[in-house]
C-alpha cells in the first residue's frame, strides 16, 4: 500500500498526529522545537504554537483546549493558545518525554526517554483526571506508541528499544495494570524499531517503523496484516483522521539525516487502508 503526501517537509522531528473535529482536523508536533503544527489537509499549510521546549505529545481536554505532555511535566493549553504548566516531574535535564495518549476514562499517559537514550532511564506516567501524578511503569529507555482495543479491556504500549509491541489489560476504574504487561509481536532489529501507533475499528494495530521506511498493520493475535511504504525512513506514528475516520495520517521525522538526504523526510502523508479508526480520547481533567 502506497501513501501519499499532504505536508511539505516542515518537521524537523514530527511526531505524535491526532485528528479531533474541536480544532478543525489534524495537529502533530515538531516535538525537539517545542511546538504544535495544525494542518490544512487541503493545502498542507500548517499553523505553529510553541508550548515549550518539548512539545512531546497532547490529547483534546474535554473542558476545550489541550493536555500537552512538554519537556519534564505536563501543561494544558487553552482555546487561545494560553499554556500553563502543571510542574515539572524531574529535574534532570537529560531526561524528557517522548509519546504517550489517553485513555477511556480520560486519563492521560505519556512515558519519557533519555536524549541519550540511556537504557531504563525513562517512565511511564499517568495524569489521572485530578492532576494527580503517578508513575506506571518505571525504568523503560524509549518510551513510545500507546493505545487501546475497542472494547476497551486491553492496552497496546511499545518501548522501542525492546523491538516488541506489548499488551497489558486495562481497568477502567484503576487504569493500566502494570504487572499484566506481556509481549504480543517481537520485530528483527533489521526491519526498523517500532514507535507510535493506532487502533482501528476492527481492532488492528497500525505502527510507524523508526527506520523501516514503513506502517505495519498487525491483527489483535500479533500477525503481519498488511504495510503502507513510505519515502522516508524514519517513521514515527499514525492517525486516523477525515470526516469518516478512513483516511491515516502519518509523520516522519529529518533527525540525524545531512542536508538534502530523503528530502522528504518530515511531511505528514496519507494513506486510504479501506478502514475506519477510532475517535481520539480526550482527557477530563
Amino acid at each position: 500500500m502506497d501513501a501519499e503526501q499532504v505536508t511539505p517537509p516542515h518537521a524537523q522531528h514530527g511526531e505524535g498526529p491526532v485528528w479531533h473535529e474541536s480544532w478543525g482536523g489534524l495537529r502533530f508536533v515538531d516535538m525537539l522545537v517545542g511546538d504544535i503544527l495544525t494542518v490544512d489537509v487541503s493545502s498542507g499549510d500548517v499553523e505553529r504554537l510553541h508550548v515549550g521546549e518539548v512539545a512531546a505529545a497532547f490529547r483534546p481536554r474535554a473542558a476545550g483546549g489541550m493536555i500537552v505532555a512538554i519537556e519534564r511535566g505536563f501543561a494544558t493549553v487553552d482555546a487561545d493558545g494560553n499554556v500553563e504548566s502543571l510542574g515539572e516531574l524531574w529535574s534532570d535535564p537529560g531526561v524528557r518525554m517522548n509519546e504517550g495518549g489517553c485513555d477511556p476514562h480520560g486519563r492521560f499517559y505519556c512515558g519519557s526517554m533519555a536524549y541519550k537514550g540511556s537504557p531504563g532511564a525513562g517512565s511511564v506516567y499517568c495524569l489521572d483526571t485530578d492532576r494527580n501524578v503517578s508513575t506506571i511503569l518505571p525504568e523503560v529507555t524509549v518510551s513510545n506508541g500507546l493505545a487501546w482495543s475497542p472494547d476497551h479491556k486491553l492496552a497496546y504500549y511499545i518501548d522501542t528499544a525492546t523491538h516488541r509491541i506489548d499488551v497489558l489489560d486495562y481497568d477502567a476504574s484503576a487504569g493500566l495494570v502494570a504487572e499484566s504487561r506481556r509481549p504480543l509481536v517481537e520485530i528483527p532489529r533489521e526491519d526498523g524499531g517500532p514507535d507510535g501507533m493506532t487502533v482501528d475499528a476492527e481492532g488492528y494495530l497500525w505502527v510507524a517503523m523508526w527506520g523501516g521506511s514503513a506502517v505495519r498493520r498487525y491483527s489483535p493475535a500479533g500477525t503481519l496484516d498488511g504495510v503502507v511504504e513510505l519515502p522516508a525512513s524514519k517513521v514515527t506514528a499514525c492517525t486516523f483522521g477525515g470526516p469518516n475516520l478512513d483516511e491515516l495520517y502519518i509523520t516522519t521525522s529529518r533527525q540525524g539525516l545531512a542536508d538534502g538526504e530523503q528530502p522528504l523526510a518530515g511531511a505528514v502523508f496519507r494513506a486510504r487502508p479501506g478502514v475506519r479508526g477510532l475517535p481520539a480520547l480526550s482527557f477530563a481533567g
